[in-house]
């Protein structure tokens, strides 16, 4: 068995976590890789593969938060490649080890007594001077939204080219039933089954009384239209992918989301479910 290991370098605890796992994958003839970069923060040069996300993996295991092990899901979903995340971050809803169980959940893992969740992702596309340009893809969530002092945002929202409404908000945020938990949760939106085939609309903030989330069909097509964007300062508006990645929009850009072409492969283990992680976490 073959598992890449990515521990997250800003987390403290992290290395004595990295030392828990190489020492159980040499007494269960595992073979353990490790990127460059965290390679040699730990002092593990034996470890390093230079092109890891290259490699035939089994899997891949995180060791930090949900960020963490979002960030290791849109590097290896094109891939194929499940991932499995140790939690030592602050809620670790998606993370779906605690150490305090590394060792009897790496045990099930050489057992192969685990299941791997497909999860929907989605795609962010720009479309700009009739050329439509791939910005990249999100487990959790495509967020657009003002940046700095900039006023609130007017735009157009239309889904499989029929303008649904038209918005004045913050921005909007469109997420995945795995991100409903997450950011949309925070702005109102509902808490859905990561096993619902849907995609969740939530505005932030909006100026309206009347406005709601919606949930609309995984195989829809969603599109907006920023209409006051020509009037207000440039690097205003941005959207970004699961917090995390960024790009800013431009005048009289459009901006198209949908289901990508792949889906995250999450590790998950018979003895937890949504509902149980969902109360233990955001309700303790």
């Amino acid at each position: 068995m073959k598992i890449a290991i990515h521990p997250n370098i800003t987390k403290s605890g992290a290395g004595e976590i990295l030392e828990r796992v190489i020492k159980f994958a040499q007494k269960n003839d595992i073979q353990l890789i490790l990127p460059p970069r965290e390679g040699k923060f730990f002092y593990h040069e034996e470890l390093i593969v230079p092109d890891i996300d290259r490699e035939n993996l089994d899997m891949a295991i995180s060791i930090g938060g949900d960020g963490t092990l979002l960030g290791l899901c849109r590097r290896l979903a094109k891939n194929g490649v499940p991932v499995c995340g140790i939690n030592i971050g602050h809620l670790g809803f998606l993370a779906d080890i605690e150490p305090s169980e590394i060792e009897a959940k790496l045990t099930k893992i050489v057992k192969k007594e685990y299941k791997i969740e497909q999860r929907l992702m989605l795609s962010a596309f720009i479309k700009r001077e009739n050329e439509i340009k791939y910005v990249g893809s999100a487990v959790n969530d495509i967020v657009v939204s003002k940046c700095g002092v900039s006023r609130m945002l007017h735009f157009n929202l239309s889904i499989n080219d029929y303008t649904v409404t038209s918005y004045k908000a913050d921005g909007l945020i469109i997420s995945t039933p795995t991100g409903s938990t997450a950011y949309s949760l925070s702005a109102g939106g509902p808490i859905v089954n990561p096993k619902v085939k849907g995609i969740i609309v939530t505005p932030i903030c909006p100026h309206a009384c009347f406005i709601r989330p919606m949930v609309i069909d995984e195989s829809e097509q969603v599109k907006l239209d920023i209409i006051n964007i020509i009037s207000m300062s440039k690097r205003s508006v941005n959207l970004t992918l699961d917090g995390q990645e960024s790009i800013d929009i431009e005048p009289n850009d459009e901006i198209l989301i949908q289901k990508a072409n792949f889906p995250a492969q999450i590790i998950r283990f018979e003895d937890k479910n949504f509902y149980q992680t969902f109360m233990s976490k955001l309700f303790c």
